[in-house]
């Protein structure tokens, strides 16, 4: 309901609640749902060791292909927005660009290719869907409140460190090192 809300709500707009609104924002909900339960699958046993995480330093261990970069890359502008949309109180801007990023470029395409890394490459792969959904998660909370608090509970089960509640988790922040334009480019010519 308050996803739904947020997003048909723009400022100076009268508002058309019809029952197709409220049928997308449920089929997102499944959408993060289903997502989080895929990578909860994939990325079981032991969490990855600190090396295996995507770093907000901006390092890239070789280990990260085209679209580990790509998907780091989209998450820091997504960041970027969606913190700038809040702090002007452009709501129905920030769940647009959240739910552009989680259905499309993550659901889509990076938990689409996850399915068919090599060997080799998995546990990059997994570390970066749990790191990339976790942020997304705590960057929804505010328009999605009790389903992401569900889903992050779940996903950071058993983390050292982690906060009791996304509520207090510390907010995201977007790292200009992170972002790939090379990436986005190749990755670009794949999606073409």
């Amino acid at each position: 309901l308050r996803y739904t809300l947020v997003t048909a709500t723009a400022i100076g707009q009268d508002l058309f609640l019809s029952e197709e609104r409220f049928a997308a924002g449920r089929n997102f909900a499944n959408k993060l749902w289903n997502a989080t339960r895929f990578v909860l699958n994939v990325a079981e046993g032991p969490r990855p060791k600190a090396e295996g995480q995507p770093s907000a330093s901006g390092l890239r261990p070789p280990a990260y292909s085209v679209p580990d970069r790509w998907i780091l890359s989209r998450l820091q502008q997504t960041t970027a927005r969606v913190t700038k949309s809040l702090e002007a109180f452009q709501f129905n801007d920030a769940a647009s660009a959240l739910y552009g990023f989680l259905w499309h470029d993550f659901c889509d395409w990076y938990v689409e290719i996850a399915k068919h890394v090599p060997a080799e490459q998995q546990p990059a792969t997994r570390a970066i869907l749990r790191h990339v959904l976790e942020q997304a998660l705590r960057l929804l909370h505010p328009v999605m409140p009790f389903v992401t608090e569900e889903l992050w509970q779940r996903l950071t089960e058993g983390a050292p460190g982690r906060a009791a509640s996304i509520m207090v988790a510390p907010w995201p922040k977007s790292s200009a090192k992170l972002v790939d334009r090379e990436a986005e480019r190749l990755f670009e010519r794949l999606q073409a």
